[in-house]
C-alpha cells in the first residue's frame, strides 16, 4: 500500500469514530488542541522560522512571508478561533426538514458529516489548524497537504494537533497532514477515491484549477480573489478612500483583497488624486487606463488586459475610469472570480441594481470587501471561500462541511 493509500486507510477507519463522537468529546479535543497550541509556541516559531528563512533565501515577496509568518499573536489567534468554535452549536444530528407521506412513511432529513476531507492548500499555515478544527467540529477527518514553503510549520502543527486528539481519547488519525511536499503525492491524493469523499484546494488561481482540472475526488472549488471596488458618481468620497485602502493595503496577499478600482468618470478627477496619495504610503503600483493617466500622470503605468485578469496579492492594483455603473458591472462580469465585489454609492437604486447583477459570493455596498471571512460573518474559523455554486458559496464554515441523510419509519409500507 502506497503512502497516500495508507493516508487515506488510516482516514477512513478515524471516520467511522469521528462522525458518531458526541458533542462534548469533540469539544474536549478542540480545547486540548487551544491549550496545545499555547503551550509549544516556542515550537511552532522555531519551526516557522526554518520556513521563514528558506522564503527569504527562495525571493518570497514579503507580503507572501507575511502570509506564512506565525508568532505569538497569531498562535493566540489560531486558538481563539478553535476555542471559538467549540462555543457554537454542532451541526450533526441537526432535523434540516421532516414530513410524514401520504401512505404514513415518517422521513426526517438530518445533517451528517462530509465524510473524508481532503485539503491541498499553499503557504499560510494557520490554515492547518483552522482546517483540522472545523472538520473536527463537523465530524470529519481530513488529510491536510499544504505547501512545501511552510512544510516544517505544517508538521509542527499536525503533531501538536494529533497529540491533543489523542490525549481525550479520540485517534489521532482524525487529523493528518502529509510530510511530503511533492507534486506526484499530491496527484495521488487527488485520485484517492476509494477514501476521500471531497477535496478543497485553497490557495492561488493556478493551484486551484490544477486541483480542479485533475482530481477525480468531488472538488469544491474556493476562491482565487480578482476583487474590485467601484467608486459611483454618488459616492462619499472619503468613505471611498477608506474602503479603497482597507481592501487594499491591510493585508494585500489575501483573497479578499481588492485587485482593482473603477472610478466613475464624474468623480474621478477629484477621487483618484485623493486614492493614490493614501496609496504612496503603502507604495502601491498603480497601472491604469488612459484616463487614469490623464488624472495621475506618469507614476501611473499603462494597464493592460493582463493587469485587469491578475490577483496581484502584493501592494499592485489595476484602475479604470468607468463611463457609468454598467460599464462598471461589464467590467467586473469579465474580469471578476466571484469572490467579493464592493460599490461604493450614496444611491440606493445603484446600490440595488449592483448587488442584483454582479455575480459573486459575497457582494457589499459602503464597506470593504475584507470582511469575506469566516470568522467575520460570524462562523467561526473558516475552510475557506467557496466561488463554485454547488453545495456551498462563500466563506465556508461548519454547515458546509455537512451533508444531509435521510431517515424514514414506516409500520411495513411496501411500493
Amino acid at each position: 500500500m502506497s503512502y497516500t493509500e495508507e493516508l487515506g486507510r488510516k482516514a477512513k477507519e478515524a471516520e467511522a469514530v469521528i462522525a458518531s463522537a458526541s458533542t462534548l468529546e469533540k469539544n474536549n479535543a478542540l480545547a486540548a488542541i487551544s491549550k496545545a497550541l499555547i503551550e509549544n509556541k516556542e515550537l511552532i516559531i522555531a519551526e516557522n522560522a526554518k520556513d521563514i528563512a528558506a522564503a527569504k533565501e527562495n525571493g518570497m515577496s514579503e507580503a507572501k512571508q507575511d502570509r506564512l509568518k506565525l508568532d505569538e499573536k497569531r498562535i493566540a489567534d489560531m486558538a481563539k478561533g478553535v476555542d471559538e468554535l467549540i462555543a457554537m452549536n454542532d451541526p450533526i444530528g441537526q432535523v434540516m426538514d421532516g414530513f410524514t407521506r401520504p401512505n404514513g412513511l415518517q422521513i426526517i432529513k438530518t445533517r451528517v458529516p462530509l465524510g473524508v476531507i481532503g485539503i491541498i492548500y499553499e503557504s499560510r499555515p494557520n490554515v492547518t489548524v483552522d482546517a483540522a478544527a472545523l472538520c473536527l467540529k463537523a465530524g470529519n477527518t481530513v488529510i491536510l497537504k499544504g505547501g512545501k514553503e511552510a512544510i516544517n510549520s505544517n508538521i509542527c502543527l499536525g503533531d501538536i494537533m494529533r497529540k491533543a486528539v489523542s490525549s481525550v481519547g479520540l485517534p489521532e488519525d482524525v487529523v493528518q497532514v502529509v510530510n511530503s511536499t511533492s507534486r506526484e503525492t499530491t496527484n495521488e491524493i487527488m485520485k484517492l477515491n476509494e477514501y476521500i469523499d471531497v477535496i478543497i484546494p485553497r490557495g492561488s488561481a493556478n493551484l486551484i484549477q490544477a486541483v480542479v482540472k485533475n482530481a477525480t475526488v468531488p472538488v469544491i472549488e474556493t476562491g482565487a480573489g480578482n476583487c474590485h471596488v467601484y467608486v459611483d458618481s454618488s459616492a462619499d468620497l472619503d468613505m471611498a478612500v477608506e474602503i479603497t485602502d482597507n481592501a487594499k493595503t491591510q493585508r494585500p496577499s489575501v483573497c479578499n483583497a481588492i485587485e482593482s478600482l473603477l472610478v466613475h468618470k464624474d468623480v474621478a478627477d477629484k477621487f483618484l488624486p485623493m486614492i493614490a496619495e493614501r496609496f504612496k504610503s503603502h507604495n502601491v503600483k498603480i497601472y491604469g487606463c488612459e484616463r487614469t493617466i490623464a488624472i495621475l500622470g506618469d507614476t501611473v503605468e499603462k494597464a493592460t488586459e493582463t493587469e485587469y485578469a491578475t490577483e496581484f496579492n502584493d501592494f499592485i492594483i489595476a484602475v479604470k475610469v468607468v463611463d457609468d455603473i454598467s460599464e462598471a458591472i461589464a467590467h467586473i462580469r469579465k474580469y471578476s472570480t466571484g469572490h467579493s465585489e464592493c460599490i461604493v454609492t450614496s444611491s440606493l437604486a445603484n446600490a440595488q441594481r449592483f448587488q442584483r447583477e454582479v455575480d459573486a459570493a459575497a457582494v457589499y455596498v459602503n464597506a470593504s470587501t475584507r470582511f469575506t471571512d469566516g470568522g467575520e460573518f460570524g462562523f467561526g474559523a473558516e475552510i475557506g471561500i467557496s466561488t463554485q455554486k454547488l453545495h456551498a458559496r462563500g466563506p465556508m464554515g461548519l454547515m458546509e462541511l455537512t451533508t444531509g441523510k435521510y431517515l424514514i419509519n414506516g409500520n411495513g409500507q411496501i411500493r
